[in-house]
């Protein structure tokens, strides 16, 4: 038995990890999944790593500047565009805005790095209850984190909504949607109007191997009309796909189902812990401004310094 069990090993729960690791402090992480990275995903499909989930990155905090620095010199993370396209109805426009990020072995293997040295367990948890450890940490959305407390008074603390997302990859035998971008090169795009599609990434230019996949993400009320079978909501996606790119139909297509893919609302509060007999904590990217990456970084960092503190009577 830790001293804090951490319930979840995506970018929040491994930042947070690691924090109280460097604090003293022994700390146990676990994980439902065979592997480190939350919506942090990649999954194998046609001899390559495929982004499933969290689609890219930006840097702006200095601690994070920090980490992305290092996954860059050792050829982990790489600048990706600057620009994307902006899809509304038959207009086409540039979209330009801050550096995004991607990883060259997909997004999921820069949280896997992090985790390296932390050892993370395969565990399924379905309560608080069942963990013997006196302080627990979830690093999840609401939901799902409200699922596991029962009574515990964190509860109170966990109404943010999320919404769903249908996320679709696509394959074909060669790139044609460049033409699409007025400025002759396409890496992706936000769509407006669209009852299906919200955001098309380029797999191949994110990883920089510029192979002709796309990952397509559904609207919430596409991916809501399907969460029992999101197999079913792949038709509408690839439709939608082609009409906007011009494309022909897909050598194959792989549908994932994200039921929680991200907050609604606003939430100013960086992460939460409550409890006097056992102290719950939770973080994610559903805590601070803005639901990205680097939010669900911050939130880990900021809980587990706070709980090395408290923990350390410091």
């Amino acid at each position: 038995m830790a001293d804090v069990v951490v319930v979840g090993a995506g970018i929040a729960g491994v930042a947070c990890a690691r924090e109280l690791r460097a604090a003293g402090i022994d700390v146990r992480l676990v994980d439902r999944g065979h592997a480190a990275g939350g919506r942090m995903a990649t999954r194998g499909l046609w001899e390559r790593r495929v982004d499933l989930g969290a689609s890219y990155f930006t840097v702006t905090e200095p601690g994070f500047a920090a980490v992305v620095e290092d996954w860059s010199e050792r050829g982990l993370a790489r600048e990706w565009t600057d620009t994307f396209c902006l899809l509304d109805g038959d207009d086409v426009s540039v979209k330009p805005g801050p550096v995004r990020w991607g990883a060259a072995q997909g997004i999921r293997s820069l949280v896997e790095d992090l985790a390296a040295d932390l050892g993370p367990e395969r565990h399924v948890v379905e309560s608080i209850a069942d963990l013997d450890e006196p302080t627990v940490v979830l690093a999840m959305p609401d939901p799902q984190a409200r699922r596991l407390v029962g009574a515990h008074p964190i509860a109170d603390l966990l109404d943010r909504a999320w919404e769903p997302v249908i996320a679709l990859a696509a394959r074909w035998e060669e790139r044609t949607w460049d033409p699409v971008s007025p400025t002759g090169r396409f890496d992706g795009a936000f769509v407006h109007g669209d009852e299906v599609i919200d955001w098309i990434a380029d797999d191949g230019r994110r990883r920089g191997d510029d192979a002709p996949v796309l990952v397509a993400h559904s609207t919430a009320a596409h991916a809501q009309a399907h969460l029992a079978d999101p197999d079913a909501a792949g038709p509408a996606l690839v439709a939608s796909l082609r009409e906007h790119l011009g494309l022909a139909d897909p050598a194959a297509t792989h549908v994932h189902r994200w039921t929680y893919a991200r907050p609604t609302g606003e939430r100013d509060l960086p992460h939460a812990l409550a409890g006097d007999d056992r102290l719950v904590g939770v973080c994610g990217d559903g805590w601070g401004a803005t639901p990205k990456v680097e939010t669900a970084w911050l939130s880990g960092v900021l809980l587990g310094r706070e709980l090395a503190g408290r923990l350390s009577g410091a």
